[in-house]
């Protein structure tokens, strides 16, 4: 229940228990709050007062980026040299999400992907489910999609472009990972105590987790986080590795926030507070892998919390698993 519904309760139940101007003012607030400009801009103050601390944390690994690209850029103007990586960059970012959005969801899975499951259900191949299994597929579908256009092609095609780029340097670098666990755990800290109040939120419950039959038994929950890490991994190389990685001598700090624009678009669908937050997201995990030069970090924060926000959801509903394996047949 969001707080405007809890002051509205309030006032519901108890009108005989508060003074006339009370519940007046009370009414009055909820009125105000519940005011559709009034709500979008709720974010507006909360991202001023926490992007400078996000500046402050992250200051001397913006500076070093500058430095790394002004000095890259003034090696370029001497050679007289144009670097094609961001233009190449931005066009491969440009394709991927077009891609995915009109052939990476359930449109192609339901006209295409299914009827092919349905046939080899129908040839003998029984052990599908598909009565019992249909939505889990269609959601491995999203994650194979996601796959496919965050790592398979743009790697592989990036890597034939530019021989001479190491693939390890768009975050896939383990050396010195544990100096900054900290950063991890720090992180953590701060997003766990916000996401307890976001779940309050009417639409939070509703909205997760993705695949609602996470509630059928344990088997469901766990193949499903299964997935939800592979898509989470491949969402995380794309756009903390791969975009990063290609930019950061061109752009230096100017690529983490070039990342964080689509990175906070692909959010939308999902409810108001969450998308807003994902600019916040962004900047903090693009801004962890470009000092650690790793994504790994920044994905063991979005798998800790997308895992913690299933389960809360679940919870809130009292939905959690009551047996392991469902019933097939």
């Amino acid at each position: 229940m969001s707080v405007f519904a809890s002051i509205a309760a309030i006032a519901a139940q108890t009108p005989t228990k508060l003074p006339v101007e009370t519940v007046a003012r009370v009414s009055w607030l909820e009125s105000f709050l519940s005011f559709a400009p009034v709500r979008s801009l709720v974010p507006v103050p909360i991202l001023i007062v926490v992007l400078p601390i996000v500046w402050w944390f992250f200051r001397s690994t913006w500076a070093d980026l500058e430095h790394e690209a002004t000095y890259y850029r003034q090696k370029l103007a001497r050679e007289n040299k144009f670097d094609t990586r961001p233009l190449v960059c931005f066009v491969f970012l440009a394709v991927c999400l077009t891609v995915q959005e009109y052939y990476g969801g359930r449109k192609l899975y339901d006209s295409v992907i299914r009827p092919w499951l349905l046939h080899l259900e129908a040839g003998g191949f029984r052990k599908l489910h598909m009565a019992q299994m249909d939505d889990f597929y269609g959601y491995a579908w999203w994650v194979v999609s996601r796959v496919l256009g965050y790592v398979v092609f743009p790697f592989p095609l990036w890597k034939l472009l530019y021989p001479k780029d190491s693939l390890l340097d768009l975050g896939l670098r383990i050396r010195g990972f544990s100096r900054h666990v900290w950063i991890y755990l720090l992180c953590l800290g701060v997003v766990i105590p916000a996401m307890f109040v976001v779940a309050n939120q009417p639409d939070f419950g509703t909205y997760y987790p993705f695949y609602k039959l996470s509630s059928r038994s344990w088997f469901d929950l766990l193949i499903w986080e299964s997935i939800y890490f592979v898509q989470f991994f491949a969402l995380e190389l794309f756009f903390r590795g791969f975009i990063i990685g290609t930019l950061r001598r061109t752009l230096g700090a100017a690529a983490i926030f070039a990342m964080a624009v689509p990175y906070c678009m692909i959010h939308y669908g999902k409810p108001y507070l969450e998308a807003h937050g994902a600019i916040v997201a962004g900047i903090v995990l693009g801004s962890l892998a470009a000092k650690t030069r790793s994504i790994y970090a920044g994905f063991l924060v979005h798998i800790t919390v997308a895992v913690s926000m299933d389960v809360l959801a679940l919870w809130h509903r009292h939905a959690l698993p009551t047996v392991f394996m469902p019933t097939f047949g």
